[in-house]
């Protein structure tokens, strides 16, 4: 497999620092809100990706943090009238419920920065101890400088970076590129006692320090959207590198932006959407097909058309699945044919096709591509006479790839009393017509369609799906 490395912008032998094991962080959402757009799509990509390694064989530990203390959590805790952890807590469950939706896995861990404050505290005093950074009023702050690797991220020279600072002096730093590690605290803000006085950690130490907690000083991948390559990631690595004395980090990847009707989506242009807006009008499930239906470094335009029209592309998929398992519950003929044997091979070469598009820099849009000529092959050569174990062999291929990517499930969200209820109407219906009672008949159908229930008339039965 080849991934593209931000760190020397080239597609790169994904080879992992201990065999057969990979080593994952993804940085998580500040917890103030529910989740937007743009934090679903590195979740959601990464998300497949830590699928992908799985389902390569790989045993993966996939870390996600959750940023529980913030100048935006102290904010809405203001707004709210609540404590900050009382907000903190709030929309890690909104986050979860979210993420769910999305078809996003929980990660091995996921660690608060307020579960790891003496850890944040030791790895501060390493930094200190080792002349990296220095104390000032309260504050902790990082010697920019001292790194002489800083901006090998980014790819940003420190004389650049130096004329971008000086618009923002403070008379506690020994230079401007200096950046916090430790925020000494403020009245009406929460606070731990340091060395230092009381405070709080900056934004940029808590990765590098749960990063090494739970995957060790060094790891294979730290993944996140493209806005944070600087500063936060490049402080990351200098804060790590620089305490641990070794390569902080193998592969760096991040997504591309998301642009809403061709506009870079922001909550200054007004056009910023949170993923619980969007699942009033859109199922979750249907978003997450859209987000891998692009190649994750390209950008991503996000409006109604292009939704509508990645779910009528997902409907063609659900479609082949559903005709193929009924077909498979319905029949009576066991055993394949020497002409559907002769097609297995066929079959399987789309798994191939599939690994080839994945192994390609995470090409989900390619990968979905080999779906949709999978369920082309389904549609045409899967017959209302097909054998059960012809239909089956298709079936579990398209199980198999789908599964990777989480997308084209079947649905969960018909309840057991909705089904048995709509069984026993389409019983009533085809009592009516075997009665030649059509006016009944079609008196039922009607009745289904107002439930959102649509029927198919076949060779097998009935077949039934909300609309």
């Amino acid at each position: 497999m080849k991934v593209y490395n931000t760190m020397t912008r080239q597609k790169e032998e994904f080879i992992p620092l201990e065999p057969g094991k990979v080593k994952m962080y993804v940085c998580g959402p500040t917890v103030y809100n529910y989740i937007h757009l743009g934090n679903a799509r590195p979740f959601t990509v990464f998300d497949t990706l830590r699928r992908y390694f799985e389902y390569r064989g790989y045993e993966v530990t996939y870390i996600q943090n959750f940023t529980d203390v913030d100048d935006k959590i102290i904010k809405r805790s203001h707004e709210e009238g609540i404590s900050p952890e009382e907000v903190a807590k709030k929309y890690i469950e909104e986050y979860f419920i979210d993420c769910d939706g999305l078809g996003i896995k929980r990660a091995t861990v996921h660690p608060q920065v307020t579960d790891n404050i003496n850890q944040i505290k030791e790895f501060i005093q390493k930094l200190i101890d080792k002349g990296y950074a220095y104390e000032s009023n309260g504050d902790v702050l990082f010697r920019t400088r001292k790194f002489e690797d800083y901006g090998k991220l980014s790819h940003q020279n420190i004389e650049e970076l130096e004329l971008g600072a000086r618009i923002d002096i403070d008379d506690k730093k020994e230079d401007p590129l200096d950046f916090v590690l430790w925020k000494a605290k403020k009245e009406g803000e929460p606070g731990w006692q340091s060395p230092w006085g009381e405070g709080r950690p900056g934004w940029h130490i808590e990765c590098s320090v749960m990063s090494r907690r739970y995957l060790g000083d060094s790891i294979d991948i730290h993944a996140g959207g493209q806005d944070l390559q600087f500063p936060h990631h490049e402080n990351e690595i200098a804060q790590s590198e620089c305490a641990n004395d070794c390569q902080y980090v193998k592969y760096w990847m991040h997504n591309g932006y998301i642009n809403v009707d061709g506009e870079k989506m922001s909550k200054s242009l007004g056009n910023f959407f949170t993923v619980r807006d969007i699942s009033k009008k859109y199922d979750l499930g249907l978003v997450r097909f859209f987000l891998l239906s692009t190649q994750y470094r390209n950008p991503v335009n996000f409006s109604d058309t292009v939704l509508e029209q990645a779910k009528a592309g997902l409907e063609r998929l659900t479609n082949a699945r559903e005709r193929a398992e009924f077909i498979v519950e319905n029949q009576n003929i066991e055993s394949a044919t020497d002409t559907e044997k002769r097609l297995f091979a066929d079959i399987d070469r789309y798994r191939d096709k599939f690994i080839d598009a994945m192994d390609d820099d995470l090409n989900t849009a390619d990968a979905i591509s080999v779906i949709f000529e999978l369920a082309k092959f389904m549609n045409t050569n899967i017959q209302d006479t097909s054998s059960k174990e012809f239909v089956k062999k298709n079936l579990d291929m398209f199980y198999e790839l789908t599964g990777v990517l989480n997308i084209a499930q079947k649905s969960t969200d018909i309840d057991t009393e909705l089904a048995e209820k709509v069984d026993d109407m389409i019983a009533k219906r085809a009592e009516a017509k075997k009665n030649k009672d059509f006016v009944l008949a079609d008196k039922i159908r009607d009745e289904l369609t107002s439930m959102g229930i649509a029927i198919e008339d076949t060779r097998q039965g009935v077949k039934w799906k909300k609309m």
